[in-house]
């Protein structure tokens, strides 16, 4: 009896974990009618630390992966430029319930980790509240040629630095905090996100709803 209902038990935590277990995300169409003039955004951009303690809609998340290196052509061409288009830059979306990366073929979120990591990527720095996700910037250096070369590692700065302010834009035209940092636990993360040896990340936005101003 007692075996039983230990095999039972096991069962039951066995389902318990497969029910947990992430799952691709599809992500909805991009709005691209969506956000303000260039001029007016640029005006606007700026950075934010102060979050509002909400989750992005999907829609915004959708929007916002898009517009950092989604696919904007039928020939596969991105939303950021890279240098002879290696598209070595990756995103990887650290949020609450897991750790994913966007997959921009098919504009789609693939699960890399269970469990809440943001605080790997917040490192030392504090919020009152902390922001919905963290978008990390990652460079494969091997995509480029010669990973020890200090031009590959030159254009993969440049090539990171402009996704990185796709992700501010589109923050400053629809109203989103962001803010670009550099600080993060880079050797936890690169266990978590399960990198290899030539992806290094480069830096990553905090990115949530602004904090309401209390009048």
């Amino acid at each position: 009896m007692k075996r039983i209902l230990l095999i039972l038990t096991l069962l039951s935590i066995l389902g318990n974990v497969k029910a947990q277990e992430l799952e691709v995300i599809k992500l909805n169409a991009p709005y691209i009618t969506r956000g303000e003039t260039v001029m007016a955004t640029l005006a606007k951009r700026h950075s934010e630390r102060s979050f509002e303690n909400k989750d992005l809609s999907f829609q915004d998340l959708s929007d916002l992966l898009w517009a950092a290196v989604g696919v904007n052509r039928e020939d596969g061409r991105r939303t950021a430029p890279t240098a002879s288009n290696k598209q070595e830059i990756d995103i990887y979306v650290v949020m609450q319930d897991g750790a994913y990366l966007y997959n921009a073929a098919e504009h789609a979120l693939q699960p890399v980790a269970q469990g809440d990591h943001r605080a790997l990527v917040l490192g030392r720095q504090k919020y009152d509240n902390p922001p919905s996700l963290y978008l990390v910037i990652v460079a494969d250096l091997a995509k480029m040629g010669d990973v020890t070369a200090e031009q590959t590692k030159m254009m993969c700065a440049v090539d990171a630095g402009i996704a990185c302010q796709n992700i501010n834009i589109f923050c400053a035209a629809t109203g989103l905090a962001t803010v670009p940092r550099a600080t993060m636990n880079k050797e936890e993360l690169t266990k978590v996100l399960k990198l290899s040896d030539s992806q290094y990340l480069m830096v990553n936005n905090a990115v949530g709803y602004p904090k309401a101003i209390d009048n």
